[in-house]
């Protein structure tokens, strides 16, 4: 018989009431003994949309009827797609060019017949279906690959009450407590001491399918951090003025800080690539430039399981940034003054002139009046503090960082180690792990990123970092490192 997996191989949607009815017409085949690689074959061909009238001439087609009539049921309740004769209205921040790419995936985004308007932030540059840095606000749909595949990767600062001139003077404490408290890389989870939160005990996680399938991977891998651009570090913060927030109040003066980059980690990779594919299959009308920006209504079921599928990724991404600032600070004894945290990678349903939209901020932090949110720089260079204008132009939205201005293989290829150690070193950053492709030099100037966006957002507070650790590049996909300081393990 053809297991879930096979049947999965053929481009059959993983919806588990399809599933199990292919399993069953393919229990029956086998029990008329028919051989298996000619049921894969005709699966194969109902995939793509022909009828087992058309396929199978004998009475073996009933076995799988009534499996095709609920696939081709699941893919008639789309919004069929249609080139919109006028493109909706978007808008771009900052003066630096952001590449053809860029500005064609944004056009290509407007042009969906659910798009409603969009907007590209400064440090917007070309990724998968909607560009990074890219505002999409769509009615009544959700696009997963205009969230992203990290879904609701996070920022969270927290001020310390500990003195900065005392970090300063005893780095080597600091650095011990984020080698023993943070876990980095692709599948990397705790060997012992493994997390917990209360966010593992949500009734979503029990819903039959891929959320129950990504529990023990999503347990693993609580409290840890990915590779790329995810980081740990402790750095100076700076109030110029005092800060009375209802989130936040801070005299003006300096502050030691330690701030957080992470996401969703497997499980949100993993509910990304099953519901684009999914949407992929509803809207096989999409031309190919557009696939990735296929989208699933929200008043369907596939459409609302996303939807709970991304909120749970949202929680379960703040959990993990709440549990590495609680062990960090454990390890320390210091207590934090406060803290900011945002999501970025996320859809949010919003009200734009008494209308409900989605809004999808790929790479791009919510910046309604008065919303704090964090914008990072590199390794090297300041983030901010900020808060929300509430600018309905940008669907009330900010930069998420500086921006990438080279890709991560040009940076391996034209980037030296040596070269990115003196540009620490100037800026007396302690790089405790690394890799070349996050060096500095591969980021725009976060200052005119900052400057081109005013009418956005105000500045609250500089973080400039002083000890950083991310994934190094050399950290292995698969791991067991039983070291004293480096206890990981991929599960």
């Amino acid at each position: 018989m053809l297991t879930k997996k096979e049947l999965i191989e053929t481009g059959l949607p993983g919806e588990p009431e399809i599933v199990e009815s292919f399993i069953q017409g393919c229990i029956a085949a086998e029990q008329a003994r028919v051989r298996k690689e000619k049921v894969l074959g005709w699966i194969k061909q109902i995939v793509k949309g022909t009828k087992p009238t058309e396929l199978i001439t004998d009475e073996n087609r009933t076995y799988l009827e009534q499996a095709a009539e609920k696939l081709e049921s699941l893919r008639s309740r789309r919004t069929p797609y249609a080139e919109r004769a006028i493109k909706a209205p978007w808008k771009q921040w900052g003066d630096e060019s952001l590449g053809e790419g860029t500005i064609q995936q944004m056009e290509e985004a407007v042009s969906l017949p659910i798009s409603v308007g969009g907007a590209l932030m400064p440090d917007a540059h070309k990724g998968y279906g909607l560009p990074i840095g890219g505002v999409l606000a769509t009615k009544g749909a959700v696009i997963p690959y205009a969230v992203g595949v990290d879904i609701a990767c996070r920022m969270r600062i927290s001020i310390l009450d500990f003195p900065y001139e005392r970090f300063k003077k005893d780095k080597r404490k600091f650095g011990e407590a984020l080698f023993e408290e943070t876990r980095f890389g692709v599948g990397v989870g705790f060997l012992a001491g493994q997390r917990d939160h209360d966010v593992m005990r949500d009734p979503l996680w029990m819903k039959p399918g891929l959320l129950k399938d990504n529990y023990r991977k999503a347990l693993s891998q609580l409290g840890t951090s990915g590779h790329g651009n995810h980081f740990v570090e402790f750095g100076k913060l700076t109030v110029k003025n005092d800060i009375n927030e209802p989130s936040l109040q801070l005299k003006a003066g300096t502050y030691l800080a330690l701030l957080s980059h992470s996401g969703s980690r497997g499980f949100g990779l993993n509910v990304a690539s099953y519901y684009s594919n999914l949407a992929q299959y509803l809207h096989p009308d999409l031309p190919d430039n557009l696939k990735r920006l296929a989208w699933l209504e929200l008043d369907s079921k596939e459409g609302q399981d996303y939807w709970d599928a991304m909120e749970l990724c949202g929680r379960y991404a703040a959990a993990n940034h709440e549990l590495i600032h609680k062990h960090v600070l454990k390890y320390l004894g210091i207590k934090p003054l406060g803290y900011v945290e945002n999501h970025h990678n996320f859809a949010w349903k919003e009200i734009y002139d008494g209308e409900e939209l989605i809004i999808h901020r790929k790479g791009a932090t919510p910046a309604s009046v008065g919303k704090l949110g964090i914008i990072p720089g590199s390794m090297a260079s300041p983030g901010f503090i900020v808060r929300g204008k509430g600018n309905p132009l940008s669907y009330d939205s900010c930069s998420h960082g500086a921006g990438r201005l080279i890709s991560r293989s040009a940076a391996f290829n034209t980037l030296t180690r040596s070269a990115m150690k003196k540009i620490l070193a100037e800026k007396d950053v302690t790089l405790l792990a690394g890799p070349l492709d996050e060096s500095p030099q591969v980021y725009k100037d976060i200052e005119k990123v900052i400057a081109s966006q005013t009418d956005l957002i105000d500045v609250l507070a500089r973080f400039d970092p002083k000890m950083v650790r991310m994934a190094d590049e050399g950290t292995p996909r698969r791991r067991k490192d039983k070291t004293k300081k480096e206890k990981e393990v991929c599960l």
